[in-house]
């Protein structure tokens, strides 16, 4: 399901990039793609090889992949969920401590995944281990403050508390603010990971033209702003025919 546009939106960027070369020669399109570094992104390998990204973001995808993978292993080498959790704090702890503070380690999963489960031990377990690792971030910040470490706690502190909320129903009949604002959050939600994939292109398409214009020269701001603006469109627009022609047709594929 996530594949399939993450495959289609290097493509798309990749041809963008060959148009853009086209018109300048600038560090934020690239040298020209090879095959092996397209097939390296289709196996999220790139990082781990020392290979240039082809997309902004895609390396998130690629550590994404990682964790799910070395927690599907831990899942199935492990009965006992609290002998799970508590290798995975000590993991974090060396993360955080360690590897997380060292630019050479960024192409692997550096990041600390937790599940709400039924057993009240396991929750209340799990909710030692993320204040403990609140702590640990918290005095390591004396030494060097990380805002990734404290940003990634907070998400995973919001997720803990209200991870299990749901929206409000939707009322169709109703067009009040909080209806309209609860409707675009429905409509962009599903939609916001193929966003995610394909608003790199539109950067570089925007740039490229800003550029190869002249416009930067001038250094117009409002022109620079009324592009990010449409970026912004373009991107949104963009995504939900990602969304609706690949995404959601490849979940009926069977792999």
């Amino acid at each position: 399901r996530l594949f399939a546009p993450y495959t289609v939106a290097l493509v798309f960027t990749i041809a963008c990039a060959w148009l853009a070369r086209f018109w300048i020669n600038d560090e934020f399109v690239g040298e020209q793609e090879t095959l092996g570094q397209f097939v390296a992104h289709l196996f999220f390998l790139q990082g781990i090889l020392g290979l240039d990204s082809i997309s902004a973001g895609v390396w998130y995808v690629a550590i994404d992949w990682q964790l799910y993978s070395v927690l599907a292993i831990l899942l199935m080498s492990f009965s006992s969920y609290q002998a799970l959790i508590w290798l995975l704090s000590i993991l974090s702890v060396c993360s955080l401590l360690y590897f997380n503070r060292s630019s050479q380690y960024e192409a692997y999963f550096i990041y600390f995944l937790a599940k709400n489960f039924s057993d009240s031990k396991i929750r209340g377990l799990a909710k030692i281990v993320l204040f403990g690792l609140g702590a640990v971030i918290a005095i390591s910040s004396f030494q060097e403050l990380w805002a990734r470490n404290v940003l990634a706690w907070c998400v995973a502190l919001a997720l803990f508390i209200w991870g299990n909320a749901s929206y409000p129903a939707v009322n169709q009949n109703n067009y009040d603010l909080k209806q309209r604002v609860l409707q675009a959050i429905a409509w962009a939600s599903p939609r916001s990971y193929c966003a995610f994939l394909i608003h790199f292109v539109f950067i570089l398409l925007a740039n490229t033209i800003y550029i190869a214009s002249g416009l930067d020269v001038h250094a117009n701001g409002a022109m620079a702003l009324g592009m990010m603006v449409l970026v912004v469109i373009a991107s949104v627009i963009a995504s939900n025919y990602l969304y609706r022609w690949i995404e959601l047709p490849s979940t009926q594929w069977k792999v």
